[in-house]
């Protein structure tokens, strides 16, 4: 895989995905950037996102079950010195649909987590990740906090 990082002006990069997509990153104001884009390290947090939601989400079909929605929620910790990795991600799932079964939900999860997320692996080996998840029907309302 390849991919380029193009710096524009002050703190902000264009990336350049292997699969033809830009985005803009840019760095806090404080360092001289912009706030046009994500940070690197929020896209890294991102990204373990996306992987282990498409993970969940397709073992969840194969497994037949009524999907209609899947939202991921991540939290990170980092470490208070340099080098500033992530130190601990809670992961929450919030999947909507009809007689989803929590054994599935389980299942999906632990097989993204250890076996096919590349990004949860790898995060994990300076992270501690926990992964929780909530069942929701079609049209119900969050719970508030």
């Amino acid at each position: 895989m390849k991919t380029r990082v193009i710096w524009l002006e002050d703190m902000t990069y264009v990336a350049q995905s292997p699969s033809g997509h830009a985005l803009v990153m840019d760095g806090p104001p404080e360092l001289g950037g912009h706030n046009l884009g994500p940070r690197p390290m929020e896209m890294l947090l991102m990204g373990m996102g996306g992987c282990t939601a498409i993970d969940v989400v397709n073992i969840l079909r194969k497994a037949r079950q009524d999907l209609h929605g899947c939202e991921v929620q991540l939290e990170a910790d980092r470490a208070d010195s340099e080098p500033k990795v992530f130190i601990g991600i809670r992961v929450h799932f919030i999947l909507t649909g009809l007689n989803l079964s929590a054994k599935h939900i389980e299942r999906a999860i632990h097989l993204s987590a250890e076996k096919y997320c590349s990004a949860s692996i790898m995060l994990g080996q300076t992270a501690q990740i926990t992964h929780t998840f909530e069942i929701r029907q079609p049209g119900e309302a969050p719970a508030t906090d």
